[in-house]
């Protein structure tokens, strides 16, 4: 009989010792004390605390530790909490001693149990192959079995250039769960063999572990259509030009794929052109004319139209007419100058004159 009278106060006091009541005061003037005051465990890792359940004078209350998981070790009072690997989710030990009004004076330590996401990938939702210059596209980036949610932030980035920064949405929860951060991004020309990847970061403050824990997503290479573009543009302004000269007019342009040229010429200048600019060493009035170039590529096209306007060569004759002038003043001085010198230098004689000149001159010889 008395056996079962021992039993029954042993099993009284132990109960007493880990009993509390929900309404348990934890802004009391002389609460107790965590040490740390905050822990942040990845799951599965071990982890401890420890506990003074009063700063004063308690040894005669009755004080403990509650947990749902791992051991305690007492101290006078000091409690200590240890735990070999800590599976549960939600932890959070609570240490308590009994005033003596019969309220109870507690404290709950906060425990922050984090999982880094099992997997972290990227993708443009609804869209495969290439895209398309000024479209919108979405990114979705997908952060699978990571915890708490609460924590996690999410990046995304275009190579080095960070484009978002997001927290998650989703209800806080203590267990791992999956979530979906999604980004609308317009995509350009500028954008073909771009990368885009995505971050998830779990941040957990000073506690947590430095520097926090970051997954990332495998790279996508963005593959963008464009143009074509033309580099230069031409009109129907009139490109005049001397014949003989050199003509080049340049069609050049940019795109993806690859654009490809059609030219359309006067039918004059019998010829036919497939590259980006058309070159004509020596024109002539046959190349006289519109010239329009269609650049393709795949089903996109774009058209520009140059207008030549081949004006004559004066210049050969211009230099016929004075080399002709030349010569007809050079003929015309000879013969005004031989006019003159006959006029003027050699006068007029007649041979009756002159053979009788040479008769009165005549001096006879002396015998």
């Amino acid at each position: 009989m008395m056996f079962r009278y021992i039993f029954l106060v042993v099993f009284l006091t132990d109960s007493l010792r880990n009993f509390h009541v929900s309404g348990c005061d934890v802004n009391c003037a002389d609460k107790p004390v965590f040490t740390p005051s905050r822990l942040v465990v990845k799951y599965g890792d071990p982890t401890s605390a420890t506990c003074v359940a009063c700063q004063g004078v308690c040894h005669d209350k009755l004080f403990g530790l509650e947990k749902s998981v791992g051991d305690v070790t007492e101290n006078g009072t000091m409690l200590y909490w240890t735990v070999g690997k800590l599976t549960d989710w939600d932890p959070s030990p609570m240490c308590y001693y009994n005033t003596d009004s019969g309220d109870q004076c507690c404290t709950t330590l906060p425990v922050i149990v984090y999982q880094p996401p099992e997997n972290v990938s990227i993708s443009f939702v609804n869209h495969s192959g290439p895209m398309f210059e000024n479209s919108q596209y979405t990114l979705q980036c997908i952060v699978e079995n990571v915890a708490p949610v609460g924590n996690l932030v999410v990046t995304f980035y275009r190579g080095q250039t960070e484009l978002s920064r997001q927290k998650s949405s989703s209800k806080p929860q203590d267990k791992p769960v999956t979530d979906t951060f999604t980004l609308n991004v317009n995509i350009s020309k500028e954008d073909n063999g771009a990368q885009y990847w995505c971050e998830a970061k779990l941040e957990l403050g000073l506690e947590g572990p430095q520097p926090p824990p970051v997954v990332t997503s495998e790279n996508i290479t963005a593959t963008v259509h464009y143009g074509p573009h033309l580099q230069k543009t031409g009109n129907l302004e009139s490109i005049k030009i001397t014949e003989g000269q050199s003509l080049q007019l340049n069609c050049s342009a940019v795109g993806n794929p690859s654009p490809s040229y059609i030219w359309t010429v006067p039918p004059e200048s019998h010829s036919s052109f497939n590259d980006s600019v058309v070159t004509i060493k020596s024109v002539g009035f046959e190349h006289n004319g519109q010239y329009t170039c269609k650049v393709s590529s795949e089903d996109r096209t774009a058209t520009v139209t140059f207008t030549v306007d081949v004006q004559a060569d004066v210049v050969p004759y211009i230099i016929t007419a004075v080399v002709i002038a030349a010569v007809v003043i050079v003929f015309v001085g000879l013969i005004v100058y031989f006019q003159y010198y006959r006029h003027n230098k050699m006068g007029h004689y007649n041979l009756k004159d002159v053979l009788s000149f040479h008769k009165r001159q005549a001096v006879p010889l002396d015998p």
